[in-house]
């Protein structure tokens, strides 16, 4: 079994109080490492060590920078198969998921961010007698907490552009999913970053998370989570008056309109509801369907999904859930749904799978739910979809805007330009994409509205909020 330190200052380090937490797989119930129980003292040598190294990093050009991301991409591509295990091994993802998107994603963060660098034109404003030039400085030392879900993927993304602006990074990856955040320690060592430039710490986060967005000495916090963690971090941040950026949950909507191309449709709004097991804040839980198209709808989506596999094999569509705790969760929300009215078309079951010990759970529609209860509105964060009627284009714009949360949305339908000019601006969101899903480019802006986060990420937004900007007008003589 393997003993996680905390990276910091360019070393593998104990935690100052000897204490470890058990990282267990979730496809099969089994402790695989041992990781640190960090407490303030470890934050604190951490935040130091990112001190120190400060000077030298942000004192090198933005290219010599990129240089460094690339070198980094280039080792996680070459090792890109073990990035892949490891992250299915500690989420309980199949292989061919954390291949495609986990480990893939993780390489093309540092490449995008090095190669939108080097393009990056610095903005001038010429006056009549004055020319105004915005430049970028670096903040700092910067804290970046990441969850459990997609794990290099989302801790890359935020450490790629704060390194490229120059800043040093304490992170804080989640206690469930340590070990890509710790192989990002072995790959950074093995391209010869400078020492301190990231450092790693772990822990739970009411102790090392709450130690790292409170430390005096940390200027940003770049957070992606629940909604209620998110709370908390921007109770804590706020009075100091540390840049924020938090990207939090979800309950999105998948419209299903008249006119969808059902055999294109259906396949991607599957794509949409249970990728990761639904373990993503951008899956579509609630999907809206045309009244006169809802029953031939709703029979493909049952058939697709019931043709869906489950189980821990390499090729499996889904895995096991996060853990046994979380799948309770899931398994509530199911039995919550059948008592507010609901009828479940397919899944809220366990999978007969031989000696199967770890959390997995079928993927489940459900139908008949009010729009305003529970079920329809709460983030389940699990396999779990609930299919709605909508009779016009107001009642389902009304019903798309019905949860608190505001992170995307997607419109399947073969009147592209009416859904994108009159259906898709009155939604509350975001993102909202028309006829596919996750499907990203990277220099757009990334986050939601209301309780789904504040402020966004990618491309310049990013470099942005990993910046200070300063405006320097030089009179002519």
């Amino acid at each position: 079994m393997k003993v996680l330190g905390n990276w910091v200052g360019g070393k593998s380090v104990a935690p100052d109080g000897d204490s470890y937490i058990d990282d267990i797989a979730p496809a099969l119930d089994e402790v695989i490492a041992k990781i640190p129980r960090s407490t303030h003292a470890d934050v604190n040598k951490a935040v130091e060590a990112a001190k120190k190294a400060a000077p030298e990093w942000s004192a090198l050009s933005l290219l010599d920078r990129a240089a460094w991301l690339d070198k980094i991409a280039d080792y996680l591509e070459k090792n890109s198969d073990h990035v892949a295990h490891l992250e299915s091994q500690d989420t309980g993802k199949p292989m061919k998921v954390a291949r495609a998107v986990d480990a893939a994603r993780s390489v093309h963060n540092f490449r995008f961010f090095a190669d939108f660098g080097r393009k990056r034109i610095q903005k001038k404003f010429e006056m009549a007698d004055a020319t105004n030039t915005v430049i970028h400085k670096p903040i700092g030392v910067v804290g970046l907490i990441t969850p459990w879900n997609l794990p290099l993927y989302l801790l890359s993304w935020k450490v790629a552009p704060a390194l490229l602006m120059g800043n040093t990074i304490v992170a804080k990856p989640s206690e469930l999913t340590p070990l890509t955040a710790d192989y990002l320690a072995e790959a950074i060592t093995n391209v010869g970053l400078p020492q301190g430039v990231i450092n790693i710490v772990h822990g739970y986060g009411h102790e090392c998370g709450q130690a790292l967005v409170e430390h005096p000495d940390i200027t940003a916090i770049s957070f992606t989570g629940g909604t209620v963690t998110g709370r908390k971090v921007a109770a804590t941040a706020a009075p100091m008056f540390k840049k924020l950026s938090l990207e939090l949950g979800g309950k999105n909507a998948t419209i299903v309109m008249e006119d969808a191309d059902l055999e294109k449709t259906v396949p991607g709004v599957a794509r949409a509801a249970f990728l990761n097991q639904g373990q993503v804040c951008l899956c579509g839980s609630r999907i809206l369907v045309a009244d006169k198209i809802y029953d031939k709808f709703k029979d493909l989506l049952v058939k697709h999904v019931n043709g869906m596999t489950v189980g821990s094999s390499e090729n499996c569509d889904l895995g096991a859930l996060i853990s046994h705790e979380h799948r309770k969760k899931v398994e509530g929300y199911v039995a919550l749904a059948k008592e507010e009215g609901g009828a479940v078309l397919t899944g809220g079951e366990r999978p007969d799978l031989p000696d199967a010990k770890g959390a997995f759970l079928r993927p489940t529609l459900i139908e008949g739910l009010s729009i305003d209860s529970r079920t329809a509105t709460e983030e389940i964060f699990g396999p779990v979809a609930t299919l709605h009627r909508f009779h016009s284009e107001q009642e389902m714009i009304d019903m798309a805007n019905k949860p608190k949360y505001g992170l995307c949305c997607s419109i399947w339908t073969q009147n592209e330009d009416h859904c994108s000019e009159h259906v898709a601006p009155k939604i509350d969101v975001g993102i909202c994409w028309v006829n596919c899903w996750l499907h990203r480019d990277l220099r757009t802006p990334f986050g939601g509205v209301k309780h789904s986060g504040v402020g966004r990420e990618g491309g310049d937004y990013s470099l942005d909020f990993f910046s200070e900007t300063l405006n320097l007008c030089v009179k002519h003589k």
